[in-house]
């Protein structure tokens, strides 16, 4: 029997990454862990890159996914927070690759849906459907970051349930 996939949702900050892994299916998913990557608020900007790089290359070591998903950035008003968070993804992107984990993005409209249903829900929503498709397994910590890397993974999950329907529907045509 193949090993359960195990999903790192992750979403990305210049100042705080959140990350969640999860397992099982999306109908049945499973926490192993999550948390918040706090990066050094006073520190210079390549300084707290760098520690982005470490503590998530000594994170993934940790929990070994074998699938991430990350949230893709909106694009907001501020330009100078939009660049900062374009560079802490690419830190990101750039310690999954290094350790061979495939990456799928989501907008932040997609995890959304996935997760509540509704493209524009709020941040409570999400967290209040995160704790409920975990069935109890998650407190929640207070921290929106953790809540939307779950939602994430969440979301991935239930993109593979699609496809996996789509392409037996397909095959069935056949």
């Amino acid at each position: 029997m193949a090993e359960p996939l195990r999903v790192l949702g992750v979403d990305p900050g210049s100042f705080r990454t959140g990350w969640g892994l999860v397992s099982g299916t999306a109908n049945e998913p499973v926490l192993i862990d999550c948390g918040v990557l706090r990066l050094p608020s006073r520190a210079a900007f390549p300084d707290r890159l760098h520690r982005l790089l470490e503590d998530l290359g000594s994170l993934l070591g940790r929990l070994a996914p074998s699938a991430a998903a990350v949230e893709s950035p909106f694009h907001g008003t501020n330009a100078r927070a939009a660049l900062q968070l374009a560079h802490a993804r690419g830190v990101v992107l750039a310690a999954l690759g290094a350790a061979s984990i495939p990456v799928t993005e989501y907008t932040p409209a997609t995890v959304k849906l996935a997760v509540t249903g509704a493209g524009r829900a709020d941040k409570e929503q999400v967290r209040k459907m995160v704790r409920r498709l975990l069935g109890g397994g998650w407190t929640g910590s207070g921290v929106a970051d953790e809540s939307d890397a779950l939602a994430v993974a969440l979301c991935h999950l239930a993109t593979l349930r699609y496809r996996a329907a789509v392409s037996r529907a397909a095959a069935r045509r056949r």
